[in-house]
């Protein structure tokens, strides 16, 4: 079965030394798969070349660029960003939510908000891509649910419909007919 995991976000400092990471600075991060949950592990270069041979072997691994988190600007409220929706439904392990949580993942990533950083393929054969946000590092593991052409259509009405976006036309206007207007008769002139 696929699991949804939601990872925490990338670590200010090195988790093996301490030491807060500088901007620009390479780190690495390793997930390690602990039963039915991941584990990160932010290290810097160094740390990582230090590890010890025997160390455990981690689940997946990559190499970015630290940059300091900024502050977030104020958003408008009573409507959800697309991001803020994927967090959400990470964190509810409903699974009728598969489909949207990755439909969300995609479109961010089409925004660059969201960086595929790497595709695992399970034991049992099924699909799991690894994103990052690159301005906090904070990762997500997202199960591909290889959606066929003819049901992404209706997940991504559902998603505009949670994200307060109409999903079907709109309905006609007070000043727009709702229904098409015969031409009207012509007059008969009056008589004197």
């Amino acid at each position: 079965m696929t699991q949804d995991w939601t990872i925490q976000s990338r670590g200010e400092q090195c988790l093996a030394t301490g030491a807060p990471f500088a901007a620009g600075e390479l780190f690495h991060t390793l997930l390690f798969l602990e039963g039915a949950t991941l584990r990160r592990e932010d290290l810097s270069s160094t740390a990582l070349r230090e590890r010890p041979a025997d160390a455990p072997v981690p689940f997946s691994m990559w190499r970015s660029k630290f940059e300091p988190s900024a502050a977030k600007p104020a958003e408008a409220l009573g409507k959800q960003t697309a991001e803020e929706l994927l967090r959400h439904y990470m964190a509810d392990e409903d699974p009728r939510w598969r489909n949207v949580r990755y439909i969300l993942a995609v479109m961010l990533e089409r925004k660059r908000t969201l960086k595929e950083i790497q595709t695992v393929r399970g034991e049992d054969g099924s699909l799991s891509r690894v994103y990052q946000f690159p301005k906090t590092g904070e990762v997500l593991v997202v199960p591909d649910p290889q959606l066929r052409m003819d049901q992404i259509a209706a997940v991504q009405l559902e998603v505009a419909e949670l994200l307060g976006k109409p999903a079907t036309p709109t309905e006609p206007t007070a000043t727009e007919p709702t229904e098409p207007t015969e031409p009207a008769e012509p007059a008969e002139p009056e008589r004197m």
